[in-house]
């Protein structure tokens, strides 16, 4: 037997377990996902406040009429539709004597930011309303509405 054909099964193990740690994930463990909203979960305050930058969102002065969780809500809504809902279809979100639904346009490009154009339409004590606008992602993953 060769010396290559006996060093041969060695080389492959090396190789596939180098290929393997190549799947492993690197960096610093920070999500995007729900869990990672900042001041309105439960995680940890090094995590980004992803809410943070779209302020009081579509909901405008009435979002004082909400209480922080009705707030919260509406907003996580608005930062789902924008960050994961393909374009058309609803994100709904209730609480209390109030209720929504967000839906955004297709994604488009300005300079090298993702923007959507998005409408809010929601109810606080019966009365409905709808509001429209536009935001752009942020690199750390939250979204600014323009004015």
């Amino acid at each position: 037997m060769t010396m290559v054909s006996r060093l041969s099964p060695s080389l492959l193990v090396v190789f596939m377990a180098l290929a393997l740690a190549g799947c492993g994930t690197v960096g610093s463990g920070k999500g995007t996902g729900l869990a990672s909203l900042g001041k309105f979960s439960s995680s940890s305050s090094t995590q980004p406040n992803l809410l943070e930058p779209l302020g009081s969102g579509l909901l405008g002065n009435a979002a004082s009429q909400l209480s922080e969780d009705d707030r919260r809500k509406a907003l996580e809504a608005e930062y789902r539709t924008l960050e994961y809902s393909p374009a058309g279809k609803a994100i709904s979100w209730s609480s209390g004597s109030a209720s929504g639904d967000v839906m955004a346009a297709q994604p488009y490009q300005v300079g090298s930011q993702n923007c959507r154009q998005y409408t809010h339409t929601f109810s606080i004590s019966g009365v409905p309303q709808t509001m429209r606008g536009t935001a752009c992602r942020n690199p750390d993953g939250s979204w600014t509405p323009l004015t």
